[in-house]
């Protein structure tokens, strides 16, 4: 079978090719990829190509496929694994598959490593590994790209359960943000700003009492609070507050005051800048955990960090990149309790659009980048649809979909997009 993908050659060298694909072994699957949202990771493995730690060194003769945020449908199942899937399934995929003896090692992943998956394509075969792994996850609910967003959603996921918290006396380390407690997530309301807020609302089983999210764009700020309110908040049992840094004297004392003195139990830091990284130990509470979130391209990043509260007031930080397999089940999961991931989505676009977005995402306003791979559309924002509308029939019915949607992406608009958009009905 023939796929369309975009493949990476070296760096900032992604090409839009089609080319065959191998018949699939007896362990092995071939997938349908019907979404996949564009990810900083992308683009950072764009930016740096076989210098990448998950990009294989001979990817110049060897491209790989990227993309690993995708969701899409099992076409052709291999006998090893038709116990447990079959065509027709809905899946999302847990990218980081830890296995050691893939392409590059331990940090072998799909969207990265691999010649014949990736979420940027058509057609995949999914690898023996992904399943060997438990990788492959079924989705069971409405529409495609809830299960492209599981993980990002995910990697918060991962990043909440990964603070700790300890006990004078003790070598025990309590797992988890404090119940009850106070958070902050600083540089807070980018795509997985927003992913981190919308899980903290509506988990059940803790959430922290006080949560602050800060930003320096008053106008992300803004858009944050109208999808993610304060009321919903407070419905929930949470004191949700949106702070402009950039407009306070003096940040730290006056995030400091809103937590009434004490500072936050966890801090989290979404974006790799040192400022605000500084920012985050200073605000920190006793025993209170930061939690380094963003990655960084720079392999020379780093920041102060007061030691003498590491010391005296239990002050202590953790890292983390992705998440696990048990952190997509509870995305997936969530998802299907009341959990829509449509406030992460800004943009719309067909596979042709990937090169240079990818290329480009840093410098692209906006929240997640949300990819069809069967279509072709320039990257188009959702606000843009309205106008567009005003000459375009298929635009100006998406634009009255999303309006019914508070102006956010839904499962209505997608099917709309899958069954209507003018690149498909030109291929029929």
């Amino acid at each position: 079978m023939k796929t369309k993908a975009v493949r990476l050659y070296g760096k900032k060298d992604l090409r839009l090719e089609e080319f065959e694909l191998p018949e699939i072994k007896d362990d092995e699957i071939l997938a349908k990829v019907v979404s996949d949202s564009l990810c900083m990771s992308s683009y950072k493995a764009s930016s740096q190509g076989a210098d990448h730690k998950r990009v294989p060194k001979d990817v110049a003769d060897n491209p790989v496929i990227i993309g690993h945020e995708f969701a899409g449908e099992l076409l052709e199942v291999g006998a090893k694994w038709a116990h447990k899937f079959k065509p027709g399934d809905k899946f999302s995929i847990q990218p980081a598959l830890y296995y050691e003896n893939g392409p590059v090692g331990i940090l072998s992943a799909p969207g990265y490593s691999y010649k014949y998956i990736g979420g940027d394509a058509t057609y995949v075969v999914i690898p023996n590994e992904v399943m060997e792994k438990d990788c492959l996850l079924a989705f069971h609910g409405e529409g495609f790209y809830p299960a492209s967003l599981s993980e990002p959603l995910s990697c918060v996921i991962g990043a909440m359960h990964a603070n700790y918290h300890t006990t004078p006396g003790s070598y025990v380390h309590k797992m988890e943000i404090v119940n009850g407690g106070k958070m902050a997530i600083l540089a807070g309301v980018g795509p997985m700003g927003l992913a981190a807020i919308n899980y903290v609302l509506h988990r059940e089983d803790r959430k922290p009492a006080l949560l602050v999210v800060t930003d320096v764009n008053q106008v992300r700020l803004d858009r944050a609070a109208s999808i993610y309110t304060v009321e919903f908040a407070a419905s929930r049992g949470i004191d949700l507050r949106y702070v402009n840094t950039g407009a306070l004297e003096n940040p730290v004392e006056e995030l400091r005051a809103i937590s009434g003195g004490t500072g936050f139990n966890d801090v989290f830091v979404f974006a790799p800048v040192r400022p605000v990284v500084e920012q985050g130990d200073a605000i920190l509470s006793f025993d209170g955990c930061l939690n380094f979130f963003a990655g960084p391209s720079d392999p020379n990043f780093s920041a102060m960090f007061n030691f003498y509260n590491v010391h005296y007031a239990y002050t202590h930080i953790v890292g983390t990149s992705g998440g696990n397999n048990d952190d997509m089940v509870e995305a997936l999961d969530i998802m299907s309790r009341g959990l829509d991931p449509a406030g992460l989505v800004t943009h719309i676009g067909g596979l042709n659009a990937v090169p240079e977005a990818t290329n480009h995402l840093p410098e692209i306003p906006g929240g997640k980048k949300l990819i069809y791979t069967h279509i072709e559309m320039p990257l188009t924002a959702i606000d843009d649809f309205e106008e567009l509308g005003k000459t375009d029939p298929f635009f100006k019915s998406l634009a009255e979909i999303c309006k019914r949607h508070k102006g956010l992406w839904s499962v209505e608009a997608e099917t709309f997009l899958l069954n209507n958009h003018p690149s498909l009905q030109n291929s029929k």
